[in-house]
Parts: structure tokens; sequence; C-alpha cells
């Protein structure tokens, strides 16, 4: 992405790196470093995202969900794309780039694996939203090309509104099932 692609008032009421583009802000060796880190992670959380969505849309009840989470996974896969082609755009070898998150993701991924389908529902959209919102915090300090791809890979996929319909109507089938899921009110 350049400047050219971003809004005109993408840089309204930013100072600092917020206010410039990446050309200029990229010039520090420091802030490249730090955002090249910044979109390795954000490409491989990406990445992780469209396996766990993947994996859960073959536990999914019905055909219906399958195709819905089959479909969410598909966006995450365009977000990681997107940061991919940046990566290299920008000069970056992607995969050096993701490599020193792959560990820490995974080991998140494999300590929090969830019992069943509902589980990985609650899991995810808890994750998505505290990482969505780190990630909102970050990109406001970031120079305006950077900012624009971290936000439009935050894009809202629907798997939130997915997870609190589907948790919502497990609820009320069984109502017994709050109480006892890890992730219900006992938690």
């Amino acid at each position: 992405m350049t400047s050219s692609d971003t809004p005109d008032n993408a840089s309204a009421g930013h100072t600092g790196v917020a206010a410039m583009d990446w050309a200029a802000a990229s010039a520090d060796p420091q802030y490249r470093a730090a955002v090249v880190d910044l979109l390795g992670a954000l490409a491989y959380g990406e990445l992780a995202a469209f396996e766990r969505l993947a994996e859960d849309a073959k536990l999914a009840p019905t055909l219906a969900d399958k195709a819905e989470l089959a479909k969410m996974a598909s966006a995450e896969f365009h977000h990681f794309e997107r940061l991919r082609d940046r990566l290299a755009e920008i000069g970056e070898e992607p995969t050096l780039a993701m490599d020193p998150f792959v560990a820490a993701y995974d080991g998140f991924h494999k300590q929090t694996a969830p019992s069943d389908w509902l589980e990985g529902l609650v899991k995810a959209y808890v994750g998505d939203s505290i990482a969505s919102d780190f990630y909102r915090e970050v990109a406001a300090r970031l120079d305006a090309d950077t900012r624009a791809l971290v936000l439009a890979v935050l894009d809202d996929t629907g798997h939130g509104g997915f997870a609190v319909e589907k948790v919502r109507a497990a609820i009320d089938a069984d109502p017994d099932w709050a109480a006892a899921s890890p992730c219900g009110p006992a938690a």
C-alpha cells in the first residue's frame, strides 16, 4: 500500500510518526524494524486464525455452520496474504518476519485447546477481541500507510457475531451447558 492508497484524512489529527507515510517513517531503522515485527506477528496470527477456523469448520454441527466458518477462514487467509504481500513489498522476507512469533502463537493455541466446538468459538471470540483491541491501539501510533493496512486486516470477518449467536442458541437449548462449560459463568 502506498500513501496514495490512503484516504486524504488518514493522518488527520495525528502527530509525529502517525502523521507520516511509510516512506518518511521507515527512514528510522528502529521504526522500520518494529513495523516488520508487527506485520510479522499479525501475518502469523492471521495464518493461525485461518488454520483454527478451518479446523473448527470440521467440527461444526451443521453444513451451514461449516460453510460459514470456511468463509471466515477464507477471509483470515486473505488478511494473511495482504500482510505477506506488504512485507515483500517493503523488501522483507515474510516467513523470516513471522518466524519469531510461531512458537508463542502455537504454544498459546496448544495450551488453550478447546474441548468442543462451542468452546472453540468462545476462545476465538475472546482472543480475537483482545488482540483486535490491542492492535487498534498500536495502529493509532503507526504511519498512515501501515495504519491503514493494520486496520483493514482487523476488519470483522463475522466471527464475533457468529460465535455469540451459536453460544446463545446452545444456552437456550441447554441452560446447564453454560454452568458446566469451562467458559461459562462458573469459570
